[in-house]
């Protein structure tokens, strides 16, 4: 229970569900015994009557008929009566567990999108949804029937059994034997299928994260023809999942068996020594009647120990599981929380910082300083650390030397969500939502239509709007994939400066579009960011020329800086790279 303790704050906030639930028990549970003290009285009735009506006493018949039949519909009643309280005690311990499943995964979901992204690169998608789904319905299991049940179970048990031994001794001695073997046999083969349920769930959440990876790809697999590699990994994995399916299915078709089997057991019991005890005289044929009834009501509570106890050690397997993921903290953090309305000046001053997972530098002292409407160019070869830039000024993460101040206050005293709200990031790696076009640009923003089109404009994106029969309006499919590199890259760009940021960071997100849209959008974006700042991270020269200030970035070093001109008058890494550039554009003109 030590793991299902987290949850103990979620049962204190719905104590009132709890509290009622519990009070429909009790009388359900009463109106469930009095059906048994009725079928007792009746079944003496009859036996004392008859041996009235056969003495000659003809009146008799009738009139036990009559009380038979008022004895009958107090049964009838009392069913009626424990039916509507058994539906009331689902309807708040039940509906209960539905609420706290609801918190719960709110809760899960909210902690996730605040984790850093070092916990991404650890932990793969189908596992994070099999523990917001799957795991968190075991949890459900535990919160409302295994509770309810467990009520129920202690309930009944602490009201029938003093009853029965208050009635006869010995008679409910040897009746309730069978039923400790019952619970001890539930609770044997139960800790089998938990074992196999465990190794189902994680052979679900494999198959879940390979669908989930395949479908992300699918316009790469089918660019390599690699469908037929791609099921037969499948069914591999799916033949693995419906093995360890029908092991289960083994067991748990020992479950019912053994049931019946122990409740025959006890039944032959109760009917045996109940009649030696009628015989003896220390009992009448209307209590076997109510000890059957009586038996018949701790069935269900004993063979519920051994499923609760199960449904309890799976949630408590769930909760662990999830428990991992919430203990993960959050190390981003602010130091003092401060709410900076920016200018927009940058300065890094000796930044280092090194990819755990791999060990690569991705800063190497990195120093230099823009000031606030100033325009920053940072090219540099693949893996080279321009991304790195862009993603510690987000502080996506923590750099592990030196300082990072945004209008002269470290970025570690800043508040992150206020901070990152007046920064507009278009990602190397665009995404886009299964959604409309203009949603996608204005992603969560209360803009109006006329800023959209204002953004799509200077994204040079109108152009390709116009000739889509539904418009701004167009479904764009899971992550863009009706459009193409360019079209998804300018929409990004829209995104960003719709929020008309003070410092707006271009990471490489030209690359897909031609020289002649990418000089549309520069000019554009030029006369946007006046007296804004922008940083323009790309790997072609056409792109950052037209800022104020460039650095050339190799191995997480800063090897070169100054504006165009002075960078190609030095000739050096930038020249190079320049001229490289410059003959391949030669080349596919002519080509062309």
């Amino acid at each position: 229970m030590k793991d299902l303790s987290y949850l103990n704050k979620y049962l204190l906030k719905y104590k009132y569900y709890y509290t009622i639930g519990v009070i429909f028990i009790l009388i359900s549970t009463v109106f469930a015994v009095i059906p048994a003290t009725l079928i007792r009285e009746t079944f003496n009735l009859i036996e004392s009557g008859y041996s009235q009506y056969e003495n000659g006493e003809i009146l008799i018949k009738s009139k036990i008929l009559k009380d038979v039949l008022f004895y009958s519909s107090g049964i009838i009643l009392a069913a009626i009566v424990r039916g509507f309280f058994m539906y009331m005690m689902r309807q708040t311990i039940i509906v209960a567990s539905r609420r706290i499943e609801y918190d719960l995964k709110n809760d899960i979901f909210f902690h996730y999108q605040t984790l850093p992204l070092e916990f991404y690169k650890k932990n793969n998608t189908g596992d994070l949804m099999n523990r917001i789904s799957e795991d968190v319905s075991k949890v459900r299991m535990y919160l409302g029937p295994a509770l309810m049940y467990g009520m129920n179970v202690t309930i009944l048990m602490l009201i029938v059994i003093p009853f029965m031994f208050y009635i006869n001794l010995n008679l409910a001695f040897y009746s309730l034997i069978p039923l400790p073997f019952l619970v001890i046999c539930i609770y044997l083969v139960q800790n089998v299928i938990n074992k196999r349920s465990e190794e189902i769930q994680k052979s679900l959440s494999n198959l879940s994260t390979y669908v989930q990876e395949t479908f992300s790809g699918i316009r790469l697999i089918k660019s390599f023809v690699r469908e037929i590699n791609f099921s037969n990994v499948f069914s591999e994995k799916s033949n693995d999942y419906k093995n360890k399916s029908i092991s289960l299915q083994y067991v748990l078709a020992l479950f019912f068996p053994v049931i019946m089997t122990l409740i025959g057991l006890s039944i032959m019991i109760t009917v045996y020594v109940g009649a030696i005890e009628v015989f003896d005289g220390n009992l009448t044929i209307g209590n076997i009647a109510e000890f059957l009834i009586y038996v018949y009501l701790l069935t269900w509570p004993v063979t519920a120990l051994g499923w609760i106890t199960s449904i309890i050690q799976r949630a408590s397997a769930s909760q662990r599981r999830i428990n991992e993921f919430l203990d993960e903290k959050n190390t981003i953090k602010s130091s003092s929380n401060k709410k900076l309305e920016i200018k927009g000046a940058v300065e890094f001053k000796n930044v280092c910082f090194k990819y755990k997972d791999t060990g690569i530098d991705g800063m190497d002292n990195i120093s230099f300083k823009l000031k606030a409407g100033d325009s920053l160019g940072i090219i540099g070869s693949t893996g080279s650390g321009k991304s790195t830039i862009a993603n510690s000024i987000l502080r996506l993460f923590d750099i592990d030397s030196g300082k990072i101040l945004i209008d002269n206050v470290r970025i570690r005293d800043l508040d992150i969500s206020y901070f990152r709200r007046q920064v507009g990031y278009v990602p190397q790696d665009v995404f886009l939502f299964s959604d409309t076009i203009e949603n996608n640009i204005l992603f969560g923003s209360e803009d109006n239509i006329q800023k959209v089109k204002t953004a799509a404009e200077n994204s040079d994106l109108m152009r390709n709007i116009e000739s889509f029969p539904n418009k701004f309006n167009t479904k764009i499919g899971e992550r863009g994939i009706t459009l193409s590199g360019g079209q998804k890259q300018r929409i990004s760009i829209a995104r960003a400066i719709i929020k008309e940021p003070k410092l707006l960071i271009l990471d490489d997100c030209l690359s897909a579009v031609d020289t002649k849209t990418e000089n549309v959008i520069l000019e554009n974006l030029k006369k946007i960011m006046i007296e804004k700042t922008s940083i323009i991270i790309s790997h072609r020269i056409s792109s950052v020329k037209l800022a104020k200030k460039i650095i050339v970035i190799e191995n997480g070093k800063i090897i070169e800086e100054g504006d165009h001109k002075t960078l190609l008058e030095t000739k050096g890494n930038y020249y190079k790279l320049y001229k490289q550039q410059i003959e391949s554009e030669k080349s596919q003109y002519i080509s062309s």
